[in-house]
């Protein structure tokens, strides 16, 4: 009996061990479906609450276009929280590197065009290039264009990816042009043919002579690049050296650009009373023309007393359109964040057609940089002619040459501010300018 009753107890121990064995391979031993990477649904493969920043800047309306994307991912994702830290604009570079090299930086954060170079240098920004090849990445690399990767790619590696894109186009404010006498619209004039120039600097002139003002001009070397590249000239050659000083049409630019300051048609949005920018003035029917890509339509629209509408930039080619310069920001992710691996995911979530498309529906900030969701743009009701951001799109340039070298973008817009502020002619600019960019570029390319 003993031994009968020994034998019992090890089969009950055996079959109460396997019980317990079974129980944590069905609660645990198996992934989630769906889960990319290894991860389950919530983001964490732990299950655990993560929680990501992510600075940016923006106007209040273009916080909760972006807010949009974070809403999106975290419906999908319930364990991740992602705090949207909204940062000035004009600070925003120095804030950005400040907090990189102290170690503070945001997990997740927007990055200029003109900025990126700079933080690769820095070495604390994440590589992107493995994890956007991987099944982890909600998006690959090949789903955005060649031309839109700018200075975010160097030595075949990826430090950035393009949130979406802004092609630049004008704005005009159809009850200032109504007021001035305007007789035809822009769009009445580009459908002839003769949306040149000479017709902007005559729609301007009207405007300035009824004390409002006709166009904001700014610094900002995307509306320098564009007023070059409306005229069919270059600021660089296909080397990347600094070729104005050479080029006649790259010269006429600054000469039309000057006269049109000195003329009172163009006003330099650095010399407007203070509180006072182009797009609260537009907004008050004070400004016929501003210059920017999508990110002022959502505020615009909210505007139900503003009547406006989106018209290509002004050529002087005889061509109906030109390029002009499309603005562009990147995504990037800190090298020495905590939640690398999640950082990671919700970026490429972010960037994504699933994630272009929670951001720029509905009269949203900015043109996709990713196929498939341009109805987006086109489908929109405010303003009329929103297919004009698509075909500027289509043929437009994300400068791939000047940001390449750091602080060279700030250094020659310091040299343009003097001729928007009349205080120097197109001559001295040009010289000026070339001078820098040449000593400066010869500096880069010797390190």
């Amino acid at each position: 009996m003993k031994k009968k009753w020994s034998f019992l107890k090890v089969t009950a121990l055996l079959l109460t061990l396997l019980l317990l064995i079974s129980g944590c391979n069905s609660s645990g031993g198996e992934k989630t479906s769906g889960s990319k990477g290894g991860s389950n649904s919530s983001g964490s493969s732990d299950g655990k609450k993560v929680e990501l920043t992510m600075a940016s800047w923006g106007n209040p309306a273009e916080i909760k276009v972006l807010q949009r994307g974070i809403d999106a991912y975290e419906k999908d994702n319930p364990n991740v929280k992602i705090k949207l830290i909204p940062v000035p604009g004009d600070n925003y570079e120095q804030k950005l590197m400040t907090e990189l090299s102290g170690g503070k930086a945001h997990d997740v954060f927007y990055v200029g065009a003109e900025t990126i170079a700079k933080l690769i240098e820095t070495g604390k920004i994440a590589d992107l290039t493995e994890f956007l090849d991987s099944s982890a990445s909600h998006v690959k690399a090949d789903d955005f264009a060649d031309g839109l990767w700018g200075a975010a790619r160097k030595d075949g590696k990826i430090y950035g990816v393009s949130v979406d894109n802004n092609p630049l186009l004008m704005y005009y404010n159809k009850t200032v042009l109504k007021e001035a006498g305007v007789e035809k619209t822009p769009q009445e004039y580009y459908d002839e043919g003769n949306w040149n120039w000479d017709t902007f600097a005559e729609i301007t002139g009207k405007i300035h002579a009824t004390g409002k003002r006709g166009f904001v001009a700014d610094k900002w070397s995307a509306h320098l690049f564009s007023w070059v590249w409306s005229n069919g000239g270059q600021l660089y050659d296909d080397e990347g050296n600094y070729i104005l000083a050479e080029n006649e049409k790259a010269k006429e630019a600054f000469e039309y650009i000057d006269k049109m300051i000195k003329g009172g048609n163009f006003t330099f949005a650095g010399s407007l009373p203070k509180g006072q920018g182009a797009d609260a003035m537009f907004m008050s029917n004070q400004v016929g023309f501003v210059a920017a890509g999508r990110w002022l339509t959502p505020m615009f629209s909210e505007n139900k007393s503003l009547e406006f509408d989106y018209i290509p930039w002004p050529t002087n080619t005889g061509n109906k359109m030109e390029p002009a310069a499309i603005a562009i920001a990147f995504m990037s992710v800190a090298k020495e964040s905590k939640n690398l691996e999640e950082a990671m995911k919700f970026m490429s979530f972010y960037v994504s057609a699933e994630g272009q498309k929670a951001r720029l529906a509905d009269n949203g900030n900015a043109v996709p940089s990713v196929s498939g969701v341009d109805e987006l743009i086109t489908g929109d009701a405010i303003p009329e002619h929103a297919s004009y951001l698509i075909d500027a799109r289509e043929i437009g340039i994300v400068d791939d040459k000047q940001v390449l070298v750091p602080g060279l973008d700030k250094e020659l817009a310091d040299i343009m501010d003097l001729m928007l502020l009349g205080k120097q002619d197109a001559d001295k600019t040009i010289d000026a300018m070339s001078k820098k960019a040449k000593e400066m570029i010869e500096d880069y390319k010797n390190k």
